[in-house]
C-alpha cells in the first residue's frame, strides 16, 4: 500500500491541546431529520432483526433502543474528513487525530410516553462538554473528548446520548500487523449470545451510519497502516447487539431507562465473540462482551424502568 505520511507539526502536550480545544469550542450544532421507515428497515436487515426488516415499518413504529444511531449521520464532504476517513466535526487539533469510540451513557429522559418513532421530525443538538489530556497504559498521550447529543421531538427531549471519543496521535510510520492470539474457551454466563461479524455486515453498518472510518472496511489500511490484524467491528454495533440481547431476554418492545458502557479492546471481523449477561439486580443488568482470546471488549450496565 503506497502511502505518504504526514509530519506532526505540534509538540504541545495532550493536556495543553485539550485545554485550548475546549476553550475555543464551537456553539452547539443542530440538525433536524425525519425518522423515515426505509432507514429503519435497512438498519434492521443489517442487524438481522427480521421483525422490522421484512416489511416497511409503519409511521408510529418506535425506534428500538439505540437505533437512533442510524440517523443524524455526519454530513461532511470527503475533503473535510480525516486522513483515516473519520468525521472531524469535534476533533482536537493535530497531532491528535486518530479517533476511537471509547464509551458513553444513554438516558431515555422522555420515558415510555415519549420515545422516538418513525414519521417524527426530530432535532438533534450536539455540544462539546469535555476535553482532557491523558495517557495510555503504555504512556502514549491522548485526548479524551466528550460530547452530548439531545434528541427532541414534538413532545420534548426524548433521549440524551453522551459519547466519549479517544484521540490518539496520527500515524507517521506504518505499524506491523498484529498476530492472532491463541484461542481460549468463551466464558459461560446466565445468558449468552455468540456473534461473528462479516465484512458485509461491517460495510452495511458503515454505509447506513455514513461512517467512512477506514478501519471498518479497508483491510489494507487496517493491516498495513494501523497494525490491526483485520477489519475492526464498530463500537456502536457492539452496543446495539448488547441492548438487543437484553431486549430479547426481557421480552417485548421495552426501553431501558439508562445505559452506561465502555469499550476496552477491539473486536475483528471473522472472529467469534460472546455477549455475557447477568440476571437483573436492583433494576440493573450487567453485561459484557468477551472475545475468543480471553479479552473483555466492552462492559456495560443497563438500567430498567
Amino acid at each position: 500500500m503506497s502511502l505518504t505520511f504526514r509530519r506532526l507539526y505540534s509538540s504541545s502536550s495532550a493536556t495543553s491541546i485539550a485545554s485550548q480545544f475546549l476553550s475555543k469550542s464551537q456553539s452547539p450544532q443542530t440538525q433536524t431529520q425525519l425518522l423515515d421507515a426505509n432507514q429503519l428497515q435497512r438498519f434492521s436487515a443489517t442487524l438481522s432483526r427480521t421483525e422490522l426488516a421484512r416489511a416497511l415499518p409503519k409511521n408510529g413504529t418506535p425506534l428500538p433502543a439505540c437505533y437512533h444511531l442510524a440517523y443524524f449521520t455526519p454530513a461532511q464532504v470527503e475533503e473535510e474528513l480525516g486522513w483515516d476517513g473519520t468525521d472531524t466535526t469535534f476533533n482536537p487539533p493535530r497531532p491528535f487525530t486518530r479517533r476511537m469510540w471509547a464509551g458513553g451513557e444513554l438516558e431515555w429522559v422522555g420515558g415510555e410516553n415519549n420515545t422516538l418513532k418513525v414519521g417524527q421530525e426530530v432535532t438533534e443538538t450536539t455540544k462539546l462538554v469535555s476535553a482532557e489530556g491523558k495517557k495510555t497504559r503504555a504512556g502514549e498521550e491522548m485526548v479524551v473528548v466528550g460530547v452530548e447529543k439531545k434528541y427532541e421531538n414534538e413532545h420534548g427531549v426524548a433521549l440524551i446520548d453522551r459519547r466519549n471519543w479517544i484521540f490518539r496521535p496520527e500515524i507517521t510510520t506504518p505499524q506491523t500487523p498484529a498476530s492472532k492470539p491463541i484461542e481460549v474457551p468463551l466464558p459461560e454466563g446466565k445468558h449468552v449470545r455468540d456473534f461473528l461479524q462479516t465484512p458485509v455486515t461491517l460495510f452495511r453498518f458503515s454505509a447506513l451510519t455514513f461512517n467512512a472510518h477506514k478501519i471498518h472496511y479497508n483491510r489494507e489500511w487496517c493491516r498495513e497502516v494501523e497494525g490491526h490484524r483485520d477489519l475492526v467491528v464498530h463500537g456502536p454495533l457492539n452496543l446495539i447487539n448488547m441492548v438487543n440481547f437484553w431486549r430479547d431476554v426481557r421480552g417485548g418492545d421495552i426501553f431501558p431507562k439508562k445505559i452506561t458502557y465502555r469499550a476496552t479492546s477491539p473486536l475483528y471481523a471473522g472472529e467469534k465473540y460472546r455477549v455475557v449477561m447477568d440476571e437483573e439486580e436492583n433494576n440493573v443488568t450487567a453485561v459484557k462482551i468477551v472475545d475468543s482470546y480471553g479479552n473483555t471488549s466492552m462492559v456495560g450496565k443497563i438500567e430498567s424502568v
